[in-house]
């Protein structure tokens, strides 16, 4: 491969001593967002984090749905927390507030979309640059994942906290998908494509459920903490 000598001579002006400099201030930001979001989430109790498409209208019937589960957790005593944007975190978040509840979002700093929704509690509402610190607030804080009908960002949520349910990582928690439509494609490959290569057991098949109402998804929640763990902690 050659490269532009013009690239070449603009990377050999840089010194490592320059690039060490960088690399330093940017561990100090990281970890100013990790203090951030651990400062804005640390007291608030037992949660649900919900993950969905920000491009879901309020006409989808999913919408409805989002929003008439956070309007169930609340009223079961449970926080939520979304990814703060519009869509099905936003459904989400305001089901949530009217209902009383404590509702958090856990926005991404992105060109393209707005600042987080308005039904997020103001001490709770926090944006973060990096994906990795933000999914990590998702998943130390919550002890349930719902995943709502969503896009590569949805995604990546899902199974990064079904890998960390896979592998020990944290305590066994209930993952749910919402939406049996949505999610039959991916779990028709899941069981007859990745199943049957070896590339994972018949078990982790059994790591989440799929429902298609917000009263199943309690159900699921209820029905996994009674069977499995008594508690609601911190993952880790």
């Amino acid at each position: 491969m050659n490269v532009d000598k013009r690239v070449k001579r603009k990377f050999e002006k840089k010194t490592w001593s320059e690039v060490k400099s960088k690399n330093s201030w940017q561990v100090f930001r990281i970890m100013a967002e990790f203090v951030e979001g651990f400062d804005a989430l640390t007291e608030i109790g037992p949660s649900v984090t919900v993950f969905g498409s920000a491009r879901t209208k309020p006409t989808d019937p999913y919408y409805q749905i989002a929003y008439d589960l956070g309007n169930l957790l609340a009223r079961e005593g449970l926080s939520v927390i979304t990814g703060g944007g519009p869509g099905i975190m936003e459904a989400t978040n305001k089901g949530a507030m009217e209902a009383g509840g404590a509702s958090a979002g856990v926005g991404i700093e992105l060109p393209f979309e707005a600042s987080n929704n308005a039904y997020i509690d103001a001490d709770k509402n926090i944006s973060f640059r990096y994906f990795f610190v933000r999914k990590l607030m998702f998943l130390k804080y919550a002890q349930a994942f719902v995943a709502f009908p969503g896009g590569l960002g949805t995604l990546d949520e899902l199974f990064e906290s079904l890998t960390l349910s896979q592998t020990g990582k944290t305590p066994k928690f209930p993952i749910i998908l919402v939406g049996r439509d949505y999610w039959s494609g991916l779990v028709d490959w899941l069981s007859s494509q990745v199943l049957e290569e070896g590339n994972i057991n018949a078990n982790d098949l059994e790591l989440f459920r799929v429902v298609d109402t917000a009263e199943e998804v309690m159900g699921a929640i209820t029905g996994f903490f009674a069977k499995h763990r008594k508690e609601m902690v911190p993952n880790f």
